[in-house]
């Protein structure tokens, strides 16, 4: 079986045909979704995404600010984040992090709203779904110092860099997450990051409606294409995708503390 470890289906790009999305997916052997609840400006895509969690067995969600909306982060966020984090389905924070191509936040903003999002993490003891890009080695230090001597639990999602930064990552405690990035023929770095993770710490996602692998390029994506990611990833480690696909699903019970009978 497959798990998209990390997916929008609260989406707009969804409204239309969300359920047979979900179909789809399942009728590809996708057996678990995670569908990242967002909070910002607006608080829609957490009460959507908390909405899906509730009504379907196969979908958990999480709670967190993405570094876009960091300028939005205060203590009222932080105090309803931490009650929606005590829901049943909820078995995230994030996606939280540092995104410093598109800047949509001051970066000192960014740093400020990550490093808060990790200690409450750990307050409710979640592990973290970190948001990265253009922003390697700053993300990695504030993970050192957000965890202090504790083991980061963890994963960086849709990961863009190369393999240096994946094994400091796992030597941190965390788990790395390969999107359809990995099936790019323009992405060496990733998938060299993909040969080097050890396999018990490997997850696999859509980022759906974002970055529809290869063969489905152009199209808008869904979990039924996380199977594409699970395939290539084979390829490149020189495993079968059986292996991939159940490897990946056992880390992701393992990370996020759910039960297979969820899937």
């Amino acid at each position: 079986m497959y798990i998209d470890s990390h997916t929008h289906l609260e989406g707009k790009r969804f409204d239309s045909d969300r359920s047979e999305a979900i179909a789809r997916a399942r009728s590809a052997g996708v057996r678990l979704m995670l569908t990242v609840g967002q909070v910002g400006a607006s608080w829609d895509s957490m009460d959507s995404s908390l909405e899906l969690a509730e009504t379907h067995d196969d979908i958990v969600t999480s709670v967190g600010m993405h570094p876009h909306d960091a300028r939005f982060f205060d203590d009222d966020a932080a105090k309803r984040m931490l009650a929606l984090a005590r829901h049943p389905k909820v078995v995230a924070w994030g996606e939280c992090g540092l995104d410093f191509y598109y800047d949509n936040s001051p970066r000192d903003v960014q740093r400020d709203a990550f490093a808060i999002q990790l200690r409450l993490a750990r307050e409710v003891e979640l592990p973290v779904i970190v948001h990265s890009r253009d922003a390697a080695d700053e993300t990695l230090a504030i993970l050192r110092d957000g965890f202090g001597s504790d083991a980061a639990r963890g994963v960086f999602h849709c990961f863009s860099y190369g393999a240096d930064v994946a094994l400091e990552a796992v030597e941190l405690g965390m788990y790395v997450s390969f999107s359809g990035i990995v099936t790019f023929p323009g992405a060496p770095e990733v998938q060299d990051a993909a040969r080097a993770v050890p396999l018990d710490r490997i997850l696999i996602e859509t980022d759906a409606p974002f970055l529809a692998p290869v063969p489905h390029r152009g199209k808008r994506n869904e979990p039924a294409f996380v199977t594409s990611v699970a395939a290539r990833l084979a390829e490149l480690r020189g495993e079968t995708v059986e292996s991939v696909a159940a490897a990946t699903a056992a880390n992701f019970h393992r990370l996020f503390r759910t039960s297979p009978r969820q899937a």
